[in-house]
């Protein structure tokens, strides 16, 4: 044997003596991931330049990473959201149009499983586990080998749950974990202790200022709240959002202490954060509608293997993107075909498992690829760029709440289709109650609402066109104006375009009605 041979076998044998005695922490996965979605939370972030937010947990890891300023959902809609963001593809195309609880029972088609985000990051080889708010179906399709309980309320209490499955060692596969929250959408009643003939909602909050356990509560005071421009400086609005910011700031909390599992575990520089939310804040003019208040949504990332750190993006990114970009992230996406490339095939799936073989299963067209596409390359090209334009939606919210919509936006404009214009807009229950709505809808059609009047906010023209590079609040419609026909037709051809690209049935409604 040769001394550079045996030089080498020496060094072997150092190399796997070293590994054996190496803690358990240094074989730990790499490319784990956690997607943080949150509810009904607008970018109320101390990161995105709100002065009121106590948010220093997401901050940091905005600070570590990246925070997209252009990011939007396709649709203001909790369960109809969600469901793009787990497949990858618009709500016309998976099926998903709205609840899928209780008697509203929408759910996706079943062939959807070829695509979904569980199902394909699984066969991307990771371990997949859910905590939290779920609201999708049917589950088959939506599939997560673990399911982990927690109250949804306290975010603390559901990263502590999620302990174990982070830092198991029983298997060696990366880890994929969703942390859905139900902060800060509304519930839990109302704030008795206030004042006011109308009360606020507590968002989840405990009553009389009690503390959910493990979670240090931080309570604002209503003066010193940041009105959106879409809502009223009302005392009712601003004691809605103290109780709203309060709910947000428990989140951050538990974004906290799953940062504390990750370092505790030395995984912390193994592990991709994603932060987000299904949408804008439940307050009208936000949730249930296509305005800025309700599609623009928080996105933070942290991905430990880039360079680039505390930088933010422009890039208009989109929900759809999620699914698409995790799954690249996991070396699992076909970037040629931007669909899977381990994909599973469907039809054999189901006749296998001998279900659903008589249903309609993907609306009579093959799921192929995602609608979505990785904003992977932005997180290593702040500067890049990502789609020129994005397509939103809303068709329901609750089953009686019937008011479709369809949106082209890009850089310079933002033109909304309201399809079912002659008819009032319709309420969530639990935004029609709110006190900041009541307040001013007490006062008469003429009342002040934001940039709009509340008999402006329910009746609503066919076509709202808004220059949002120089009217950001959607302040003035110029679909009426004589000097911006032209750009209206442009952007009502781009529309029917998109349309068309994406298989949209609404399309029809150009043709009557």
């Amino acid at each position: 044997m040769s001394h550079v041979h045996a030089s080498n076998v020496l060094a072997l044998i150092f190399a796997i003596v070293c590994t054996l005695s190496a803690p358990a922490t240094a074989t730990a996965a790499e490319r784990n991931v956690i997607f943080i979605i949150t509810d009904d939370e607008s970018p109320t972030l101390g990161c995105y330049g709100d002065k009121a937010a106590v948010t220093p947990a997401i901050d940091a890891i905005a600070a570590d990473g990246l925070i997209f300023r252009n990011a939007f959902a396709t649709t203001a809609s909790c369960s109809a959201s969600r469901s793009v963001v787990m497949s990858g593809l618009h709500n016309h195309r998976n099926g998903q149009f709205g609840h899928q609880h209780h008697y509203h029972k929408f759910s996706s088609f079943h062939d959807v499983v070829s695509l979904s985000l569980p199902r394909v990051m699984a066969r991307a080889g990771y371990r997949t586990g859910h905590i939290g708010k779920y609201h999708v179906a049917p589950q088959t399709v939506y599939e997560f080998e673990t399911w982990l309980k927690g109250d949804g309320r306290n975010a603390v209490a559901m990263a502590d749950n999620c302990s174990e499955f982070i830092t198991s060692k029983e298997d060696d596969r990366p880890f994929f974990l969703y942390f859905g929250t139900a902060d800060p959408h509304r519930g839990g009643g109302k704030d008795q202790t206030s004042e006011r003939e109308l009360k606020p909602d507590l968002f989840g909050n405990k009553p009389n200022r009690k503390a959910h356990n493990g979670v240090s509560e931080v309570f604002f005071d209503p003066a010193d709240v940041v009105i959106p421009s879409f809502l009223p400086d009302t005392p009712e609005t601003r004691e809605e959002l103290a109780q709203y910011y309060q709910s947000c700031s428990r989140v951050d909390q538990g974004v906290a202490r799953l940062v504390e599992i990750l370092k505790a575990a030395d995984l912390y520089d193994r592990t991709m954060i994603v932060f987000t939310s299904d949408h804008g804040m439940a307050f009208a003019g936000g949730k249930t509608t296509v305005y800025e208040g309700g599609l623009r949504v928080p996105m933070v990332v942290r991905d430990p293997y880039q360079k680039q750190r505390g930088v933010t993006s422009d890039a208009l990114i989109s929900h759809i993107d999620l699914t698409p970009t995790l799954l690249d992230f996991a070396g699992g996406l076909d970037a040629a075909a931007n669909a899977p490339k381990n994909m599973l095939d469907a039809d054999d799936f189901w006749k296998e498992r001998d279900e659903a073989v008589q249903e309609n299963r993907n609306g009579n067209k093959e799921f192929t690829s995602y609608h979505g596409r990785s904003w992977m390359h932005c997180l290593a090209d702040p500067d890049a760029a990502h789609h020129e334009t994005i397509f939103a939606s809303h068709t329901f919210h609750e089953i009686q709440m019937y008011y479709p919509m369809r949106v082209v936006r890009d850089s310079q404009y933002k033109l909304i289709w309201n399809i079912a214009h002659p008819l009032p807009y319709p309420f969530a229950s639990d935004l029609w109650a709110a006190s900041s709505w009541q307040a001013q809808l007490k006062k008469g059609p003429d009342a002040p609402y934001g940039m709009i009047t509340v008999g402006r906010y329910v009746q609503r023209p066919e076509f709202e066109l808004y220059d949002i590079a120089s009217d950001p609040h959607e302040s003035t419609n110029l679909a009426d104006s004589a000097d911006h026909q032209v750009i209206l037709k442009q952007y009502q051809e781009r529309l029917k375009e998109m349309q068309k690209a994406l298989d949209d049935p609404w399309i029809l409604k150009w043709e009557y009605e």
